[in-house]
């Protein structure tokens, strides 16, 4: 067994919990584990345009963190994890401010009602101005943010490792409410970000639980199981919803790791259909399709209404794959070379690749405006352009 899922494993006896970083890493060396699939030459694919490239710092310095960039209407947002934030012209890649904290940071940046959100490995949660990077306030809470704060209606969402859920004031940082709920022994590294959707929180839990939140007081609305842990064993437990949930036209899709991905009302939290699959890095959807990067490396495409597979995808298994992006008619991946692929939507046949940095790819393309923007755990990043993105 790896070295350090024994190590973990015993420092969760002692203590009665931990957690596991990503799990393709999880059997074995590099000498007995699965062998990622090997690229094969493509004869012909759609013209990728790299727009432009910047270095944005160290990225998450080998660790598994829930650093990824913000995209708005005008802004890139990024952060690494030896405290530099950053804010990019959207456009041509120009900065527009930088900080150096000094904080290990763990988590975001989530941005909203004028912030710029991030949480560190001491467990306190910091807000910036989204205009000029300026500190406006901080606040502890229980343990590290391992995931993208987010915030609207007033408030802000944070999700700690201890697996809570804090509800705080966006003038100050005060916390208003906070929502306990117990953990398992063994977790996966990594907390899903929430989502804000109608003036609710949706919440995903590592007990395979969807939890929706009134903002003001964190009201618990509706909570559904979405799969139920299962085994002998802890690690054969671990059920965690680490990818944050997506939500469309009022309902809402859901992974989990070793369980099931499912459809639920918004409204209600009801399944519409669920579907055996074990994944941890998100979704995408487009008009028709979820798209889903399960944990051996397949690419899925799944009929939005009733969650059969229209396609599968195995051409990069055990390649470490990102969450996946819809654009432009195309399904996007990274992988664990610097690698972002590209996939027809309708077929799932490979129609490009292009190489963005040598580091893994762990935080899921993020598309805007017909533009893919691509993080790399080095700090590279890049903006990527397909032909008739822009109008799709």
């Amino acid at each position: 067994m790896h070295l350090r899922l024994m190590t973990l494993m015993l420092a969760a006896a002692l203590s009665g919990c931990g957690t596991l970083a990503d799990p393709t890493t999880w059997w074995g060396d590099e000498d007995t584990g699965p062998k990622p699939a090997e690229l094969q030459e493509l004869k012909s694919g759609i013209d990728i345009q790299v727009l432009w490239k910047q270095d944005t710092g160290d990225g998450d310095s080998g660790q598994t963190l829930g650093l990824a960039p913000y995209v708005d209407a005008e802004r890139v947002y990024l952060a690494d994890a030896d405290g530099a934030v950053l804010a990019l012209n959207k456009v041509d890649g120009k900065p527009l401010w930088q900080v150096k904290l000094k904080d290990q940071l763990s988590g975001g940046p989530g941005v909203g009602e004028g912030l710029v959100m991030l949480g560190n490995a001491e467990g306190d949660l910091i807000a910036l101005g989204s205009d000029d990077g300026v500190e406006r306030w901080r606040t502890k809470l229980s343990s590290e943010v391992l995931s993208a704060p987010v915030a609207g209606f007033g408030t802000v969402l944070a999700r700690t490792g201890d697996g809570r859920v804090f509800g705080l004031d966006v003038a100050g940082g005060n916390v208003r409410w906070r929502l306990d709920r117990d953990i398992p022994v063994l977790t996966l590294r990594g907390n899903a970000a929430p989502v804000l959707s109608n003036g609710r929180a949706l919440v995903g839990l590592e007990n395979g639980r969807l939890v929706s939140l009134e903002l003001d007081r964190g009201q618990v609305v509706w909570e559904s199981v979405v799969t139920v842990p299962s085994g002998r064993t802890e690690l054969e437990r671990i059920a965690d919803i680490d990818g944050a949930p997506l939500v469309l036209d009022r309902t809402v899709y859901v992974a989990t790791y070793q369980g099931e991905i499912a459809a639920l009302g918004e409204a209600s939290g009801r399944k519409q259909w669920q579907r055996k699959m074990s994944a941890y890095t998100g979704l995408a959807i487009d008009w028709q399709r979820v798209y889903v990067s399960d944990d051996q490396g397949v690419l899925w495409a799944l009929d939005a209404d009733t969650g059969q597979p229209d396609w599968s995808q195995n051409a990069l298994a055990h390649r470490g794959l990102s969450g996946p992006a819809a654009i432009g008619g195309q399904v996007a991946v990274g992988d664990f070379e610097g690698y972002v692929h590209f996939f027809d939507a309708d077929s799932g046949q490979p129609t490009g690749r292009v190489r963005v940095g040598s580091a893994p790819i762990v935080a899921a393309p993020v598309v805007s405006e017909g533009r893919l923007y691509v993080l790399g755990s080095d700090g590279d990043f890049a903006v990527i352009s397909l032909p008739g993105s822009m109008a799709r």
